[in-house]
């Protein structure tokens, strides 16, 4: 499966983006799909997941309650609603798929994007 994450931009902390992630394929609803992103020096680390169904969803603890991932598979696309966005949200984010049924924290994914920059003003 081929990934493309494409919403990113400037943004003023307490602002909202919309990430997108358009994949290729005709299994997409059979991948678990998530979001990573990686700040300047430091590693790549968990966003978001959500099962094949999109029944499940898992966060980070840093994005609960601010962030929500969803998924169209009649659009092979998940999405990333980025609310009350802060200085720390600041990375490259990227998409990623895995044929489990749900990516998590501990997954890693077989397949990636490009990033996409999300860079919050304060």
């Amino acid at each position: 499966v081929q990934l493309q994450a494409s919403g990113g931009g400037l943004v003023q902390a307490g602002g909202s983006l919309r990430l997108s992630c358009a994949a290729s394929g005709r299994t997409f609803s059979r991948y678990g799909m998530g979001w990573f992103r990686q700040a300047p020096g430091k590693e790549r680390e968990f966003v978001a997941g959500i099962s094949w169904s999109g029944s499940n969803t898992y966060y980070a603890d840093s994005v609960k309650g601010r962030f929500t991932i969803s998924r169209d598979n009649a659009k092979n696309t998940v999405y990333l609603q980025m609310n009350s966005l802060k200085p720390e949200d600041t990375a490259v984010y990227y998409c990623a798929a895995d044929t489990t049924i749900v990516v998590v924290s501990t997954t890693v994914p077989k397949y990636w994007g490009k990033g996409t920059q999300v860079t919050v003003s304060s």
